[in-house]
């Protein structure tokens, strides 16, 4: 009977695991097929894959438009994990009497869909002067509410031994932030880095908006442009999607480790 169970358990997770996994099979197989044995449903690897690359790189200027991807991604990971631990560090430790108004107004805009802010958000970029500029896709994701609750939650757990010993030794409060916080919240960082990083990467609807020039588009934006045309080439499609989740899944898997460590709330 426990044979049958174990049997039947794992039979269903193998089931799961392949309808997980099969998108990712399917788009390494098209990429290495032409666009009519795609259309066909060929599910065997074929021999096109560079020239495919080739086709791609002739439609595309793919250096370009890596290196904005990287470009808005990188800027945001690193002004988002600053700004949003600084404000989870401050709401945790620092008491007053507004803390938790402030705090539970910054929770409220979480409830508010950002389909109801791009017209808002788009006309203050127009006044400001900033579309079809990075600076635009950047600086609304520069501090998020989830990312500040999710500092603030793990800071509970941060050691206050630590700050008052540190106090004693004359360190100012931006040293310990520095010096302190920041080396025994290396989890909770990593994990943060992974979900703002993942976000900004894969960011489309508001770049789509933005973002008009084909000299400031994104990764994404390129590969629905690519697949929106008449007779779309789904061989090229799919090699540009494998270019565009290599670096998700190499920070992911990179990354790993912490990132459970982040999520499950450990300190070091």
């Amino acid at each position: 009977m426990k044979y049958l169970l174990n049997l039947t358990r794992y039979g269903i997770l193998s089931l799961i695991a392949f309808v997980s996994i099969f998108p990712f099979i399917w788009m390494l197989i098209g990429a290495t097929n032409t666009s009519a044995d795609i259309i066909k449903g060929k599910v065997s690897f074929g021999d096109q894959l560079l020239a495919n690359f080739a086709t791609l790189s002739e439609t595309v200027d793919l250096p370009l438009v890596a290196w904005n991807s990287a470009k808005i991604a990188g800027i945001s990971v690193f002004f988002s994990l600053l700004l949003c631990s600084m404000a989870g560090y401050g709401f945790e430790i620092f008491r007053s009497k507004a803390r938790e108004r402030i705090y539970a107004t910054l929770l409220l805009t979480m409830m508010i869909p950002f389909a109801a802010l791009m017209i808002p958000l788009f006309m203050m970029f127009a006044k400001a002067g900033l579309l079809d500029t990075h600076f635009a896709v950047v600086l609304p994701t520069l501090a998020t509410a989830f990312i500040i609750f999710y500092f603030r939650q793990t800071t509970k757990a941060f050691p206050s031994e630590l700050r008052d010993a540190a106090r004693v030794d004359g360190l100012k409060e931006w040293e310990i932030y520095l010096f302190v916080y920041m080396p025994v919240m290396r989890s909770t960082f990593a994990a943060a880095f992974i979900i703002t990083f993942m976000f900004a990467w894969n960011n489309y609807l508001w770049p789509l908006i933005v973002l008009q020039s084909n000299d400031t588009k994104t990764l994404t934006l390129v590969i629905s442009s690519i697949a929106q045309g008449y007779y779309p080439d789904y061989a090229i499609v799919m090699v540009a999607t494998i270019l565009a989740t290599l670096p998700t899944i190499l920070v992911f898997f990179l990354m790993q480790r912490q990132f459970v460590q982040g999520m499950l709330g450990s300190v070091k």
